[in-house]
């Protein structure tokens, strides 16, 4: 079994369910020019996907002769997009499991749901729905424009800059000293994301990149204007 961080950046990728969170991802994996092998079920959606995807098969996943006719232990990585047939999805992922592929993402759908795919042996847990409801929920909140959160409470945050430090460089406007976030990018009107440094002035109409402990940064975006 190949080492998780031994896996090319480009390896293929084995996409099992071709909903809408499974469309989704093989449409931006196939913009990103990765290799992908979609599988579902489901014959019209095998057929509406064939051209757009680098190979597309009709197979029941949750049969492990049926995974390992269409050469899944091949694959180092593997996404498991069947969500919302939980049973479905728990027989796919201890499939996986069993043909020894090194990285296995899989949607839950529940927390319960996602507790079961992690024991039976799923490397990533994936709850689209939850992460995108929280996403929206801080967006629509305040100026920013988009959120990434990581595990340890850290962010890195798109945002409209704050009026109280337009006008004055970010040394001076002390946004690290006093507001313990850092600017890592901005982009003004009509030009290119550019890196920033303590030198660079922010002016109104700038969108910034600021990253931080997630409470410092959202003190920071709902500074009064």
């Amino acid at each position: 079994m190949a080492n998780p961080h031994e896996i090319r950046h480009d390896a293929a990728v084995l996409l099992i369910g071709l909903g809408r969170f499974g469309s989704a991802a093989a449409a931006e994996l196939d913009k990103l020019g990765r290799e992908v092998l979609a599988v579902d079920v489901d014959a019209a959606l095998v057929q509406e996907w064939a051209e757009e995807v680098t190979h597309t098969v009709q197979a029941d996943s949750t049969q492990l002769d049926a995974l390992r006719q269409i050469g899944a232990a091949d694959f180092q990585i593997a996404i498991v997009a069947v969500g919302s047939q939980i049973e479905a999805s728990v027989l796919i992922t201890a499939n996986l499991v069993e043909l020894g592929i090194p990285q296995i993402w899989a949607k839950a759908v529940t927390p319960a749901h996602g507790k079961i795919l992690s024991r039976i042996g799923a490397h990533h847990v994936i709850y689209p729905e939850a992460e995108a409801g929280e996403r929206i929920a801080r967006l629509v909140s305040g100026r920013m424009l988009d959120f990434i959160q990581f595990d340890d409470d850290f962010v890195f945050v798109k945002m409209h800059a704050p009026r109280p430090i337009c006008g004055r460089s970010l040394a001076d406007s002390g946004v690290r000293r006093v507001h313990k976030v850092t600017v890592v990018g901005i982009k003004r009107p009509n030009e290119p994301f550019t890196d920033a440094s303590e030198q660079t002035v922010v002016h109104e109409g700038d969108v910034i990149v600021v990253s931080g402990r997630e409470a410092a940064v959202e003190r920071f975006a709902s500074l009064e204007e």
